[in-house]
């Protein structure tokens, strides 16, 4: 059973004050007669199912229970988001096999952990109800009451022997201290209204949360988590291969041939010590190519500069090396000590700019490019446009599925948008 995300990832924006105690009050208050209709229909189905399952008819009923509680927990689940601020999750729950025979179908939801969750939640529920529905309800009342009390003072009875609340206080018998205190009193529940509301509803809303969409919870992060772990291996091997197919093409080579120049030299030091310094020439070119070959390596593995003086650096450094013009655009405030990211983050951002300059250069065509990283609150965004002729995609086989992989690790996602004949947009976002 995993957990089935039901709106957009991104959580909802939070509502104004006002708003938000209108959502939360009529959660709470419309929680209480479904609490009681859950209560009543599951309890009835359960009793019934129960008393009867020593015969045929007691099986079919306690299944057909199970099923209404999930259709309750459903109407539950969609009323959360609007209390918990999140996605609307659903758990998948457990399914016949295809040809199952109809009494395999009765038993699929009683070997179902979550349809027993639905139940407990349908009958528990009216206990939590009950409370949150007399305070909200409780609040609202004295806020009303209380703030208008001004408009129907006059229309109460009072007897000559009657104390009210201000005299009982010492405040005296006028009007004007009447209404002062009930105004007074008014006015703290009203003020303390969204509080007391958001609190109820949270109440109620989390004790949902917990038996609805808990264990759907811990499980989808537990997919999460392996999916992450498996790009992580993924991203790593590649980069393996990568880096040993570049050192066995290029630096490995050299170095070969470096030693080979070498021997001919000390053979042609006896007879012709000429040609043997012009091998030796040769041999320091093959060095010095050698040694920068190992450094434009070592500049994609983690480049000094990136641990050094941090991801602006680093991409200026990476920009200014480009084969076509790149406009940098880096949020300023990375740059500073207080600033900088997470070497993982810092690390992942500049792979992706990294690799996706090398496909535009090698594959797009392009004349130019602009390579943009902003930061909004705990989201770091990477894009890389260009103006070649499209079609790049994250098909099996294709350069952009390391950089995928690499943004999956680190929990961030990665977005393409490449029609044929361009342009291309590269976006990845990575949480900090």
């Amino acid at each position: 059973m995993t957990a089935v995300p039901a709106t957009a990832d991104q959580p909802p924006l939070a509502p104004s004050i006002s708003r938000q105690l209108f959502l939360d009050s009529g959660y709470v208050l419309l929680g209480l007669p479904l609490a009681v209709a859950s209560f009543v229909v599951l309890v009835v189905g359960l009793s019934v199912g129960i008393g009867l399952v020593v015969t045929v008819i007691g099986l079919p009923i306690l299944s057909g229970t199970l099923y209404v509680a999930r259709g309750l927990a459903d109407i539950e689940r969609l009323r959360l988001p609007a209390v918990l601020r999140q996605s609307r999750i659903r758990p998948q729950y457990r399914l016949p096999e295809p040809g199952a025979s109809a009494w395999r179908r009765i038993f699929v939801p009683m070997g179902d952990a979550q349809s027993w969750l639905d139940l407990a939640h349908g009958l528990l529920k009216v206990i939590v109800a009950v409370i949150t529905f007399v305070v909200t309800l409780l609040w609202w009342a004295g806020a009303v009451t209380g703030t208008l009390y001004w408009v129907y003072d006059w229309a109460l009875p009072r007897g000559p022997e009657d104390s009210d609340l201000a005299q009982l206080l010492g405040l005296g018998d006028s009007t004007i201290a009447r209404i002062g205190l009930h105004t007074a009193i008014g006015l703290f529940f009203l003020i303390t209204l969204p509080i007391v509301a958001r609190g109820c509803a949270l109440l109620q809303a989390s004790f949902g949360r917990a038996l609805l969409t808990g264990v759907a919870e811990m499980r989808n992060r537990i997919t999460v988590l392996e999916e992450q772990k498996r790009a992580a291996v993924s991203a790593e091997a590649s980069a393996l291969r990568r880096l040993e197919r570049d050192i066995h093409d290029g630096p490995q080579q050299r170095l070969v041939r470096l030693a080979m120049d070498l021997s001919r030299a000390r053979q042609q030091l006896a007879t012709d010590p000429e040609a043997a310094g012009r091998t030796l020439d040769e041999a320091v070119t093959q060095t010095r190519e050698t040694l920068a070959e190992l450094r434009a390596l070592s500049r994609g593995i983690a480049p000094p500069v990136l641990v050094d003086r941090g991801l602006p650096s680093a991409l200026a450094a990476l920009a200014g090396r480009g084969l076509i013009p790149i406009e940098l655009r880096v949020d300023p405030e990375l740059a500073s000590p207080a600033g900088r990211l997470d070497p993982a983050v810092e690390n992942t951002a500049y792979f992706v700019v990294a690799e996706a300059l090398t496909n535009v250069a090698k594959h797009s065509r392009a004349t130019e490019c602009l390579v943009t990283v902003t930061r909004h609150d705990q989201l770091l965004e990477v894009c890389i446009g260009d103006d070649g002729q499209g079609g790049a995609h994250l098909a099996k086989g294709h350069g952009l599925v390391g950089i995928a992989d690499r943004v999956r690790a680190v929990g961030g996602r990665l977005s393409v948008v490449s029609p044929v004949g361009g342009p291309t947009e590269i976006r990845a976002e990575l949480p900090l």
